[in-house]
Parts: C-alpha cells; sequence; structure tokens
C-alpha cells in the first residue's frame, strides 16, 4: 500500500483533493464519474487556451505546437504499449468509439458483430444502430450476473470464424469488475483471427495496467476526465490495420487521418502530463529506467492501493464494520471478487438508494446512485434492483476516507 508521505505528496499534485469549490470540504468517492484533476493541467489548460497560433502554419510558434503534440503521441503511445498505429483525440471517449465502430463495420462485408451485455451504451448502442442500419447480425454475449463481468468462456461459445466485429468493456463503471480483456482477445482470435476488436477502456484507464501489445486489439478509447485530466475530448489509439479499412477522410485531404479540423494542442499536452504523472509515480515506487517501466510500477501500486482501499470498504477497519458485514446489504459482484478496479456498488434493503446517496452528501461524502436506466439497466434490471449506491475510489483516495464513510453508513442504515 501506499505509504502516508507518498500518498500526500499523490494528494498535493490533484484539484480539489479535500473539498469541492462550491460546498466546501468533502470525501470524493465519485471517481467513476469523473476523476480528480491534476493540478498540471489546469496549469496547462490554461496556458495553452491563450495561444492563438494554429498548427500547419509557417512561424515559430506553429512549429512548436507540432512538436508539442508529436512528443504527446510518444508519451501516449508508451502508455498504451505500442510501438504502431495511431494515438488520435476526438470529441470524447463515446464519439470515438462510434467512429471506430462504424469504420469497422463499415469496412467489412457481411459476418456476425459481437459484444457482451456488460457493455456501456457507448459501445453497444454504437454496434445497434449500425448493424441494424447495414443489415448485419448483431449477438450480445451474456455476462454473469453474479460476478458483474463476462467471460473469455462466455465469449468463446458465441464467436465464429465469420465474426467481423467485437467490442469489449475492460471494466464495468457499474460493477467496478475489470474483464480478463487478453483472455477474451485471445478467444476470439482463436476462432476469427482477422476480427476488428475495439476495446471501451474509458472506466479501467485510472485504475489499472493498459497493455495493447499484450492485449492484440485494433481500438482502445479512453476519456481523459476519468483519468487525471478535464473534460472537452477522448484519446484513442487505433491500428494501422483498422485504418486501412479507410475512415471518412476530406477530399483529397491527407489520407489515413482520423482527425477533423484543427485538434486542441491543449488536449495532447494535457494528456501528456497524466502520463508524466504515472511516470512520476512509478518512480517513487520502483526502479525501472524507462518510461513504459515507470509506468507499469504505477499500475502495479496503484492496483495494491486500490484493493486496499475496498478492502477496507467491504471488511471494515479499525473499529468499524464494513458493508459486507452489515445486514440487509448486498454488494454488486460478490464480496470477495478479484476483478474488482477501485469500486463498490451496493443496494441495502431497509432504506432506498437514492437516500443513502442524499444522506451520504449531506455529510460530505460524495457518492453516485446508479439506476436502472439506459445506462445501468443492464446491470441493475437482472438483479432485480431499480437502483443502487456506487462508491467509486483512487489511488489518491485514503484509509482515513473510508473510515469516515463506515461511520456515516452505519448512521443511514442504523447499524448497532
Amino acid at each position: 500500500m501506499i505509504n502516508a508521505d507518498l500518498l500526500s505528496e499523490i494528494r498535493g499534485k490533484f484539484a480539489h483533493v479535500d473539498a469541492c469549490p462550491f460546498n466546501g470540504p468533502r470525501v470524493f468517492f465519485e471517481n467513476a464519474g469523473g476523476a480528480l484533476t491534476l493540478n498540471s493541467v489546469v496549469e496547462t489548460s490554461a496556458r495553452f487556451a491563450a495561444i492563438p497560433d494554429n498548427q500547419g502554419r509557417a512561424n515559430v510558434a506553429s512549429l512548436a505546437l507540432v512538436d508539442i503534440i508529436k512528443e504527446a503521441k510518444a508519451a501516449a503511445s508508451d502508455w498504451f504499449n505500442v510501438t504502431d498505429g495511431q494515438v488520435i483525440v476526438g470529441e470524447s471517449g463515446t464519439e470515438l468509439l462510434f467512429r471506430l465502430i462504424r469504420t469497422s463495420i463499415a469496412g467489412t462485408d457481411g459476418g456476425v458483430l459481437i459484444g457482451s451485455t456488460v457493455e456501456h451504451p457507448a459501445s453497444c448502442s454504437a454496434m445497434s444502430y449500425w448493424a441494424d442500419k447495414l443489415g448485419r447480425d448483431y449477438c450480445r454475449v451474456p455476462h454473469d450476473d453474479t460476478l458483474g463481468l463476462v467471460t473469455a468462456e462466455a465469449y468463446a461459445k458465441v464467436i465464429t470464424a465469420d465474426t467481423k466485429v467485437a467490442t469489449i468493456l475492460h471494466t464495468s463503471p457499474v460493477t467496478g469488475m475489470a474483464m480478463d480483456l487478453n483472455a477474451i482477445c485471445a478467444a476470439i482470435r482463436a476462432v476469427a483471427p482477422e476480427c476488428f476488436i475495439i476495446v471501451d477502456g474509458i472506466q479501467h484507464a485510472s485504475h489499472g495496467l493498459v497493455d495493447l501489445e499484450a492485449a492484440g486489439v485494433d481500438g482502445y478509447v479512453v476519456s481523459p476526465y476519468k483519468v487525471f485530466s478535464r473534460h472537452g475530448y477522448g484519446v484513442a489509439w487505433v491500428s494501422d490495420r483498422l485504418t486501412a479499412l479507410g475512415p471518412e477522410n476530406l477530399i483529397n485531404g491527407p489520407e489515413a487521418n482520423w482527425e477533423f479540423g484543427t485538434r486542441d494542442t491543449g488536449a495532447y499536452a494535457t494528456f501528456h502530463d497524466v502520463v508524466d504523472y504515472f511516470d512520476w509515480l512509478g518512480g517513487q515506487v520502483g526502479s525501472s529506467e524507462t518510461r513504459r517501466g515507470r509506468i507499469e510500477d504505477a499500475g502495479a501500486a496503484i492496483k495494491i492501493q486500490e484493493k486496499a482501499l475496498t478492502d477496507a470498504m467491504l471488511h471494515g477497519t479499525g473499529n468499524l464494520k464494513g458493508l459486507a458485514e452489515m445486514k440487509d446489504v448486498t454488494i454488486v459482484g460478490g464480496v470477495d471478487n478479484p476483478a474488482r478496479e477501485g469500486l463498490v456498488c451496493f443496494w441495502a434493503e431497509t432504506v432506498p438508494a437514492a437516500e443513502i446517496v442524499a444522506a451520504l452528501n449531506a455529510e460530505g461524502i460524495r457518492t453516485h446512485v446508479r439506476k436502472a436506466d439506459h445506462y445501468s439497466g443492464n446491470i441493475l434490471n437482472p438483479l432485480g434492483q431499480s437502483a443502487a449506491v456506487r462508491v467509486s475510489m483512487c489511488h489518491y483516495n485514503s484509509e482515513a476516507e473510508v473510515a469516515r464513510f463506515l461511520g456515516v453508513i452505519a448512521q443511514v442504515l442504523d447499524e448497532d
């Protein structure tokens, strides 16, 4: 677990770590809705917002912006662990998933499209829309309601040789469980080696290592505001063979180009800040001499820290009972689930989820209610629940904050 001195240094790198700018001191356990923002990102955003120049001009400022983007792409490539393909930015993670999925489906003839029932609508909506428009078969692999995830074995039962496009959710923002991405990709490739695989990595990005060389996918998408940057853009890596299908381009414009219009240099620069943070953290917890090695060390430390936090929330800390010990509380995905990444989702039979969230908020603890709507109904409806409480943490949260949560929730649920 990250020691107290390092945790204090980590927390000092983030804005509004323990207080809301609108209503004062609070514990931030709503990281799945958007992680805290690095102070460096705030500074970088302001600096680049003031620059009037665009890329592609014959002046020093323009050339500098081009270099900044090039350096940011190289840093992002290390973070994704790729040596080819393209790093691109777009409007949002959802928009990029739609573009990558649209290009994959439109660029392949016939065959089957595969997804899963655990997925966020950002990917399954795009798959469903284009399957309907282009007359393609779309099959969704059922997830395990008890575990809150979909397995490689479940994919293997559905994959056929004519599967052309497959989508995978790396981590669920509702259950908090990570899929075994490498195993699912291997199951797909074993039967349909030319299948295009697009991954929604939006929830996973802040909680665990991204290793696309090991996974062997064709597209991976993140939303930077969920991994310590800001709103207003998405980042994706796209394989060369996906690009070869031919994304939309301007007539007579550059080929193999995914980005329309002038890109925000500040978007690239702030994602570079994110990679720099992982690089720095890895240097504090490990001894690697390469940026990728330090990123891997940071990922390992993050997973250890977040497991300690979720274990404390589930099993208690000090003399405080954990959620798993409280009467009438059910944990989505089960209590001791090794796939959990920094998130505990639960409901109580005695108090509605919305009331729990409101009571916690009144005591300065920010959580979120997930309702059985178009975002979370795929998870909650099979469990017979209309809503659940989502408590989402990141490595910069502390065990003291977990203890604060447990003390308040015991009162809300009238625990003795």
